[in-house]
């Protein structure tokens, strides 16, 4: 005889599919692109008091790292992440030390003056490419 409880339960959902332009994305920021939250601060609220599920799972990191094919559980509602690119990580920031700056500066405070860039931000040329399916735009971040 076999319980029950011992094998998964298997459950069928209709979830939302969700584009996103990279993997991994932040956890937040694909429910902000599922329109389950109205911006980044909520969506962080309610994955930190514990309201997101991640394939089944409680999650409580804001920052978790979402995959192609990943379902997120909140209010009731499911997304199901899709990603056509590869998955990219990102590079390691270099670290500099501390005072090395102080010694190349010392002698040149008073010979250049500091200026603050003049130049213009130019507008994004980029158009956000709409679903022909679902009539959403996609987002790049």
């Amino acid at each position: 005889m076999t319980n029950p409880e011992d094998s998964p339960e298997e459950i069928e959902v209709e979830a939302t599919e969700v584009f996103v332009d990279e993997q991994p994305i932040e956890l937040y920021k694909v429910l902000k692109i599922g329109n389950l939250v109205n911006g980044g601060g909520e969506a962080k609220m309610a994955i930190a008091e514990g309201y997101v599920g991640l394939n089944g799972e409680l999650e409580q990191r804001k920052r978790k790292k979402v995959y192609a094919d990943d379902i997120i559980e909140f209010n009731g509602q499911f997304l199901y992440v899709v990603c056509d690119q590869p998955i990219t990580e990102p590079e390691p920031k270099s670290v500099e030390k501390k005072g090395s700056n102080k010694q190349k500066n010392k002698g040149n405070k008073a010979s250049k003056p500091s200026q603050k860039p003049t130049a213009a931000k130019q507008p994004n040329e980029k158009q956000a490419q709409r679903n022909a399916k679902t009539g959403r735009h996609s987002i790049k971040f």
